[in-house]
């Protein structure tokens, strides 16, 4: 699949994708969710990444902004909203 196709079928996914969460409560995410986050560089126009949770790098057990995570691709940002919740342990 080219790179444009790709991000067309993602942007699709999206539209489609019912959210589990709004990603302010630690307790909703575990590695391995499929999640979308703002990284830092694109705060200012509030544009998503879609990945895979690695780590959870917030600490506290709310936060207004969004949990911040690492995904599993190494990049960093705050939790969005969930789509898709990790299986329990």
């Amino acid at each position: 699949m080219k790179a444009d196709e790709r991000q067309r079928a993602e942007d699709h996914g999206r539209n489609e994708t019912m959210s589990i969460g709004d990603g302010k409560r630690r307790a909703d995410i575990r590695p391995g969710s499929t999640v979308d986050i703002v990284l830092k560089a694109d705060q200012p126009t509030g544009r998503l990444t879609r990945g895979v949770v690695k780590d959870i790098l917030t600490h506290s057990s709310t936060h207004p902004h969004g949990i911040k995570v690492r995904l599993s691709d190494g990049q960093v940002g705050r939790v969005q909203r969930i789509v898709e919740p990790s299986e329990p342990r």
